[in-house]
């Protein structure tokens, strides 16, 4: 057949040049099905569906999202001679093949937005679910939390009427997630115990439990639950490694934080060396080495120059972001109690040139320690010192007193109940 060979011809230069494979997919959507025929025949219309589908991946490996959309737009009319179950597949594929182009989430939602208007002529309730679904996800990674939240809540009353379990579940799972960046934690674990209520009614594809485990892991974790954490964090691992998941690196990375925010640094070699991870190795895991053995070592030195060698690496994920704030004040509170201790008055600047941190740093954080009583002392910024308090014994006095009046309360309702039955 003339058009399968020059699929086979237009594969055969995209392996080389995709640039040259363009023209020849956009001729067999043109001519494919063209004969005695109106209607095209089975096979004609395979030719296309392939086509559709090579030309936008040629669009993709070049980068050119505008031709990319304009392809989605242009093949409308082949697609509603498709069966419906296949088209929403066609579709979501040709958009989810931007999320591979940098910078482009603007157009990416656009396309989405006119594509769900299509969907709504054609009453093509289903894929309309599914691409809904999608712009939400969208909307989370493009940060328009609001409008995320109000088609969720749209959806949602939806796929309650129709009883799509599946789709709700990623919709609620999608809610966890949105909520959980807003920091609204309460509303994010109930919208997590929803989707888990209703992935059990059903069943759940590895993929999918591996994103609820993800989102268990990721909200035990703002609890600090890290153990319980831990164990959420393996699963996902095993989930998405079983299905080769790039999304694997993550849970990992979250499993070694999680030792590290335990003081159980020393596990992680354990770790490395499983099975599961050593696949995983590379310039990810060894940022979080680097910030373990910093941890270990209680080293603000180390630790810093682990945030600035691997500074994309650790501060474009928000939750490793997070947490290693937390860890670094901690860290920080560490070393200045170990540093104050055998002094009972010090300047700041000397503090400072012992922790190699700049003096006005220093000086902001022990006033806020001063304020959370991690201990006792004032801050003399005309002398430039801290003066150390030491520890006043607390007087036991009061409780005592308070113990005291409690006992013979008890003793006086004691004798009033022995003298009613007397009398």
């Amino acid at each position: 057949m003339p058009a399968a060979v020059t699929i086979a011809q237009a594969e055969e230069v995209r392996k080389t040049s995709p640039e040259q494979a363009i023209p020849l997919y956009q001729t067999i959507l043109a001519n494919a099905g063209t004969g005695m025929s109106s209607v095209p025949c089975e096979g004609a219309r395979n030719d296309q569906e392939t086509a559709l589908l090579k030309l936008a991946q040629c669009y993709r490996d070049l980068h050119r999202p505008n031709e990319l959309a304009a392809l989605i737009h242009d093949s409308r009319t082949l697609i509603t001679s498709i069966p419906k179950a296949k088209t929403a597949k066609i579709i979501r594929t040709l958009i989810d093949y931007f999320s591979e182009i940098p910078n482009t989430l603007p157009l990416q939602i656009d396309v989405c937005k006119q594509t769900i208007q299509w969907t709504i002529q054609e009453k093509r309730i289903f894929l309309k679910q599914a691409l809904e679904t999608r712009l939400i996800a969208l909307y989370l990674d493009n940060k328009m939390y609001s409008d995320s939240l109000a088609l969720v809540a749209t959806l949602l009353k939806e796929l309650k009427k129709l009883d799509d379990k599946m789709v709700l579940v990623e919709v609620q799972l999608l809610e966890s997630r949105v909520c959980h960046a807003l920091r609204n934690l309460p509303k994010a674990k109930a919208a997590l115990t929803s989707a888990r209520t209703s992935a059990n009614a059903i069943y759940c594809p590895p993929l999918l439990q591996a994103a609820l485990d993800m989102q268990s892991g990721i909200l035990h974790a703002e609890e600090k639950d890290y153990k319980t954490a831990f164990s959420y964090f393996y699963e996902t691992l095993e989930g998405y490694s079983s299905l080769e998941d790039p999304r694997a690196i993550s849970a990992l990375k979250y499993m070694l934080l999680c030792k590290v925010m335990l003081n159980l640094s020393e596990d992680i070699q354990s770790i490395l060396n499983s099975k599961v991870a050593l696949k995983y190795r590379g310039i990810e895991v060894e940022a979080m080495k680097a910030i373990a053995s910093a941890h270990q070592n209680r080293s603000l030195q180390e630790f810093e120059q682990a945030l600035a060698a691997y500074r994309s690496e650790l501060g474009n994920d928000p939750i490793i972001r997070n947490h290693l704030e937390s860890l670094y004040d901690k860290l920080l509170e560490q070393n200045l109690v170990r540093v104050i201790e055998p002094f009972s008055r010090v300047e700041i600047s000397h503090i400072a040139e012992i922790i190699k941190l700049p003096a006005q740093q220093v000086e902001t954080k022990l006033s806020q320690m001063i304020l959370d009583k991690t201990f006792h002392g004032v801050l003399d910024q005309g002398a430039g010192c801290l003066v150390v308090f030491e520890e006043t014994p607390v007087d036991k006095t009061y409780d005592g007193a308070l113990e005291t009046m409690k006992n013979m309360a008890n003793v006086v309702e004691s004798l009033y109940e022995k003298a009613s039955k007397l009398t």
